[in-house]
């Protein structure tokens, strides 16, 4: 029996706009500033850590994927900055290179929100689930090409330019397996919670949060980079 084309509900470019506009929240919120999108996305063949920060998660269950996001240093340091300032830290006591575990550490517990909003997303709407690792960050001064393990039958990745509030730049790579859903009957998706209560919550229990994302180790780096063939 065939499918109405129509029935068609959500495809790679859907999850592809998800999964940016789950950036564009998660950023803003946590930076109180404003963070767009490029209205064109690129199609690549390859997706990679690029310098000078390079931050990637694996997610697996209803379809599977890798989500990478690229920043340069003052990009990261931007993001960084306003993060903690509105968090209460002062600024005297913020982190003045990008290099620092601080920063390594925060951009890695922002992905984790990022893709967190996303995988959230995925089961109020398409009624799947995702799992994710937890996210790795890489201080860089080269590129390095990525291949997920899970081997993907029809791989589709993606390129989409990001520009902060003082227009620096950064860079979101999605490499998925192509996958459509299809809306079998009617339901109602469950509501979206509140971002601003879910803020306020988080700084009334004890204000900035420990990055649950760390910076490799030397040692871990050395072996993360072996084992992609560097």
């Amino acid at each position: 029996m065939e499918v109405d084309d129509k029935s068609i509900v959500y495809g790679t470019e859907d999850l592809l706009t998800s999964l940016c506009n789950s950036v564009t929240r998660v950023l803003g919120i946590a930076t109180q500033s404003k963070v767009h999108y490029s209205a064109m996305v690129q199609r690549i063949t390859k997706v990679g850590l690029k310098p000078d920060i390079g931050c990637f998660v694996l997610f697996d269950g209803g379809f599977t994927g890798l989500v990478v996001l690229n920043f340069s240093a003052d990009t990261a340091m931007e993001i960084y900055e306003r993060y903690m300032l509105h968090m209460g830290m002062p600024k005297s006591e913020l982190a003045s290179s990008h290099t620092s575990d601080e920063v390594s550490n925060i951009m890695g517990e922002l992905m984790n929100q990022i893709v967190g909003d996303f995988t959230g997303k995925v089961r109020r709407e398409l009624q799947t689930n995702i799992t994710q690792n937890q996210p790795k960050m890489l201080v860089l001064t080269k590129q390095v090409m990525l291949n997920v393990d899970t081997p993907l039958d029809r791989p589709e990745m993606r390129r989409v330019s990001f520009y902060t509030e003082k227009n620096n730049v950064f860079y979101l790579e999605l490499a998925i397996d192509r996958t459509e859903f299809i809306r079998l009957y009617d339901f109602d998706p469950i509501d979206v919670p509140d971002p601003d209560k879910l803020l306020a919550e988080e700084q009334a229990t004890g204000g900035a949060p420990a990055g649950q994302s760390q910076q490799l180790s030397a040692d871990d780096s050395d072996e993360l980079l072996k084992s992609l063939g560097m």
